[in-house]
């Protein structure tokens, strides 16, 4: 039974990896000349070159506040790195302890290695929260403390 679970989990990963490629046939006819865009294509892609743009700015000016705060480059772009790790982590967490609860207590009600499996789930998950959150705060500890 745990050989057929194997082999089913690995059509499915099979198929949602065969299902994002297509063939793509020649075609017999001339190919026309290329259309010229339009204004509303060349107003989006600007719009949307202007956004990257920003973003670009508002990442780089984030990270320049993290350098001047942190006084070199490595502890800057540490400090910025551990802080987005920080906010990503609480979502990412939340959402394995949920899964980590349906396995212990909807799913292993009856089955003990189910239940088992959840309680290891939502301990790896809380673990791995906590460090997320305490690492920035023992890195600006450290580095602005104890440097000098």
């Amino acid at each position: 039974m745990n050989l057929m679970k194997k082999i089913g989990i690995m059509a499915v990963i099979l198929l949602i990896f065969a299902s994002h490629f297509y063939i793509a046939y020649a075609e017999t006819e001339v190919p026309q000349a290329e259309a010229i865009p339009t204004e509303q294509q060349q107003e989006a892609s600007s719009e949307t070159a202007e956004t990257l743009k920003e973003a670009k700015q508002n990442v780089s000016d984030k990270l320049k506040k993290y350098v001047d705060d942190y006084g070199s480059y490595p502890y800057g772009v540490a400090a910025y790195v551990l802080n987005t790790v920080r906010i990503y982590s609480i979502p990412f967490c939340f959402v394995g302890i949920v899964v980590g609860s349906i396995y212990q207590y909807m799913l292993g009600i009856r089955k003990l290695d189910v239940r088992d499996k959840g309680f290891s789930l939502i301990v790896t998950f809380v673990t791995i929260l906590l460090i997320c959150q305490v690492l920035p705060l023992i890195f600006a500890i450290v580095v602005n403390g104890w440097r000098g």
